[in-house]
């Protein structure tokens, strides 16, 4: 038995071939009785568009480029779930390339993407230098989602707020009543701006910074952690820059045989799955993943209705959590343990 095809949808629909192809795009007027029909006789036949036919006549793979920074970050599966969720209804499908493997290879982060020809790109957590992201968008809409670097033009950025939520994190440990709190920081123009955020905030209520270096990693929190706990003076709060250098901070921690939050509150930020572990349940920032995904989606569609436009950016409100590795600092006779 042949599969149907956009003749019969038409022919049982009681429409025009032509207004099928409408409403399956999605585009050009069309009144609600005879889109309502058209669904129905494509639900009634079980028809499924030809998309490589489509994308010959269209002259679009209606498929979107996904570079993601590291795919082993957890806090991207939330923003993908965002990015995806308004791709999907209109159409558009993502394909997924992960920048640290291309990176090791010495591969160009963008080829891939380039030699399948995909409609549109979008950065998440990197960013090329400025003029090869600059020399993507005058071939195709991009829109980079998670980074701050700064912004070529008629690219579209879509990140948190991360001076305001490292601030919001080192305020609650001060407001604790923490006065050595170490940050451990990132790399980048998102490490900047949260250790801006931090040193603020401490200078703010007459604190000395105290920063460690670190990759944003689970063993680069843990390794940090161990040094700045090794200090004649260790601090007894830890920010980090991400959750999973967090964890590190949480790991180093025990094997040190300090209490958290008793002896050693943590903090970290993007409040990803991992933090809301009820073994872990870590503080930190929500920097609302899903939102930033679900805007980018919306600046993607927008910039393909206008190629031209000036780039924009948009900063999502950070959110502090209170979980169960904050708590007030230990007395003197435990720092001095």
């Amino acid at each position: 038995m042949r599969p149907p095809t956009i003749r019969d949808v038409a022919e049982r629909a009681g429409v025009s071939k032509s207004l099928v192809s409408l409403v399956l795009r999605g585009s050009g007027p069309v009144g609600t009785a005879k889109r309502d029909a058209v669904l129905a006789a494509v639900r009634e036949l079980d028809y499924r568009p030809n998309a490589a036919a489509r994308s010959l006549s269209e002259r679009r793979t209606r498929t979107v480029g996904v570079l993601l920074d590291d795919l082993r970050n957890p806090w991207f599966v939330d923003l993908l779930d965002g990015l995806n969720a308004p791709l999907r209804t209109a159409g558009l499908r993502m394909l997924l390339a992960d920048a640290r493997l291309n990176r090791r290879a010495g591969h160009d982060l963008a080829e891939p993407f380039l030699d399948l020809g995909v409609d549109a790109l979008v950065v998440v957590g990197t960013v090329p230098d400025a003029g090869a992201l600059g020399d993507l968008a005058r071939r195709m809409p991009v829109v980079v989602a998670g980074a701050r670097e700064p912004r070529p033009v008629r690219v579209d950025v879509v990140a948190g707020d991360d001076e305001q939520g490292a601030r919001l994190a080192t305020e609650h440990l001060l407001g604790l009543g923490h006065r050595r709190v170490a940050h451990l920081a990132g790399h980048g123009a998102v490490g900047t701006l949260r250790r801006r955020g931090y040193e603020t905030a401490m200078r703010a209520h007459g604190a000395e910074p105290l920063v460690e270096p670190g990759d944003l990693t689970e063993e680069g929190g843990y390794r940090g952690t161990v040094r700045l706990l090794g200090r004649p003076e260790r601090p007894t709060a830890v920010f980090a820059a991400n959750d999973m250098a967090a964890v590190g901070a949480l790991s180093a921690a025990a094997e040190l045989g300090l209490r958290v939050p008793r002896d050693l509150s943590v903090a970290g930020y993007d409040n990803t799955g991992t933090a809301r572990l009820r073994h872990v349940w870590l503080t930190t920032v929500d920097t609302g993943p899903y939102e930033i995904g679900r805007r980018a989606a919306r600046c993607l569609l927008d910039r393909f209705a206008r190629p031209e436009a000036e780039g924009r950016e948009q900063l999502a409100v950070p959110r502090l959590e209170i979980r169960g590795t904050t708590g007030p600092p230990p007395g003197p006779a435990a720092l001095t343990g």
